[in-house]
């Protein structure tokens, strides 16, 4: 799988030259030498930060525009589709692919979308192969087909093979092969009825991917979300804590929405009411309510930014409106800027952040995701969570940090193993296209159970550029100098050939 860095010096080049600026002068007002700014346009130096910013000021870039993420999302997707199977063959130098997204960035982006039209397509015809093999109603139709064909060809064959048959016979022959005709017709019928009805009923294969895409095409960054979050905020608490009780009367006040714990099954069906387990954590009770108050007083601006999104399905809606009012529930609990200085003071100590906050580990580590408001932006992070299967089941990747979108992830992240050791995990990973990252990783139960009840389990992944490791606590006795530890997206993609950690035969 061919990997590249993100073409953000290309783009630097070609706007200094249309400014008229030289290198000298570019690299004079900025402050760094001209020798750098030309590794930078070469792309072969990585930017970030302050640099970043000033570069984008200097030369009139937006933040969003010259970060160069929507570019990496790009070529991280023509990767994939060099990694097909059918692309076997085709060799792309890395600077041809950055060249091509950098200089035709419109070209670059129909490639992506036809991978993923392919990709949908290959699932959907592996998905129709199993119902040909599974589906009783299809599988009667088809050998009830089959089985008339087989008697009009028998009938037929007689007819034209024996010339002796006698007259009541060859009448007795015809009848059958006419009534099996007749018979055909509404069978075929109904298998194309089938098909038609399957067709109407298709959705993208998987509603949640095409959720989560948009989502990371958004930067995870709602603005409108936050002023909203504020808003409510301030309807429900002022500048105080967030309290439980207060809440609860709010929900039923406004919305006639009882809260209670208990018993599910004993909530009158007349009327709505959030039901809690004995065993659920106030974190999470706080923020199911305050999801179901943003579903109630934003529910315009909800389905607006919802809307916007331009998704395809009312399942792919439906999972998007529920993400988004847990954002605008995630920006309640945390205020952006009060979150974004305590992230910043306590150098992004997730654990000290979900206790100062009064959260859980993964809604602090959620909203640290969120932090992208420009020229107001926390250290940036990519976010993955994994169930005890190793199935990945939320994401939200960086440029250079490759994470796939379904499936299982590479076995040597720290995911994994903080399953085992119940505590934080921390690890300096590269990746094949070269990038390095600092990687965290915690378990996190979802509730407290009883007796013979097994517990939810998750594991919690964050993951910083490692020239960020000094701005956290994580970073903290690393020996950065060493050698990381060689990482992959998955196996099938994963170009470490000699991996032996390997469980799939590489694409």
């Amino acid at each position: 799988m061919v990997k590249f860095r993100t073409p953000i010096g290309a783009r630097i080049r070609r706007k200094r030259i249309a400014a008229g600026l030289s290198q000298v002068a570019l690299a004079r007002t900025l402050g760094i030498s001209a020798s750098y700014l030309n590794l930078i346009e070469n792309n072969k130096r990585s930017i970030g930060g302050t640099l970043l910013l000033r570069i984008g000021e200097r030369l009139g870039i937006d933040l969003e525009h010259l970060s160069g993420e929507s570019e990496a999302r790009t070529i991280a997707a023509i990767g994939d589709l060099m990694a097909e199977p059918l692309m076997r063959g085709i060799e792309i130098e890395p600077q041809a692919v950055r060249d091509l997204v950098a200089r035709f960035p419109e070209a670059g982006t129909a490639l992506a979308r036809l991978h993923r039209a392919y990709a949908d397509a290959t699932m959907e015809i592996e998905v129709l192969r199993q119902r040909l093999k599974s589906d009783p109603l299809l599988s009667q139709i088809l050998h009830e087909i089959l089985n008339r064909i087989a008697g009009i060809k028998s009938g037929a064959e007689i007819l034209a093979d024996i010339p002796d048959i006698t007259e009541d016979e060859r009448r007795r022959f015809i009848t059958t092969i006419n009534t099996e005709a007749r018979e055909l017709v509404p069978t075929t019928q109904s298998l194309l009825a089938y098909f038609d009805q399957t067709s109407a009923r298709q959705r993208p294969v998987s509603p949640v991917m095409e959720v989560d895409e948009a989502l990371i095409t958004h930067n995870n960054h709602f603005p409108e979300l936050e002023t909203i979050a504020g808003i409510l905020r301030g309807e429900l608490a002022g500048r105080g804590p967030i309290e439980e009780r207060q809440l609860a009367a709010a929900l039923e006040r406004r919305f006639g929405i009882s809260c209670r714990i208990g018993n599910a099954a004993a909530a009158s069906a007349n009327a709505p009411a959030l039901v809690f387990s004995e065993t659920m954590p106030r974190p999470a009770r706080i923020f199911r309510m305050l999801r179901a108050y943003a579903l109630k007083a934003s529910a315009a601006s909800l389905a607006q930014t919802t809307e916007r999104l331009e998704l395809s399905t009312e399942e792919a809606r439906g999972l998007a409106l529920r993400a988004l009012s847990s954002y605008v529930a995630g920006a309640i609990m945390m205020p952006y800027d009060d979150f974004l200085r305590m992230a910043e003071e306590n150098r992004y100590d997730v654990e000290l952040l979900s206790g100062l906050a009064g959260v859980s580990f993964e809604q602090a580590a959620h909203r640290l995701v969120t932090l992208r408001a420009r020229g107001r932006e926390g250290l940036p992070f990519g976010f993955l969570r994994t169930d005890r299967s190793g199935r990945l089941t939320k994401r939200f990747p960086l440029p250079g940090l490759t994470i796939p979108g379904f499936g299982h992830g590479c076995p040597l992240w720290p995911i994994y193993d903080a399953f085992a050791t119940g505590g934080v995990v921390r690890q300096v990973s590269v990746f094949p296209g070269g990038g390095r990252f600092l990687l965290v990783a915690k378990t996190v139960s979802k509730h407290a159970t009883r007796f013979g009840q097994k517990p939810l389990t998750f594991s919690i992944m964050l993951g910083c550029d490692v020239v960020h490791a000094d701005r956290t606590v994580y970073g903290d006795g690393l020996d950065l100098s060493a050698a990381p530890v060689e990482v992959g997206p998955s196996c099938a993609p994963c170009p470490r050939l000699s991996c032996a950690h390997r469980q799939e035969i590489p694409l």
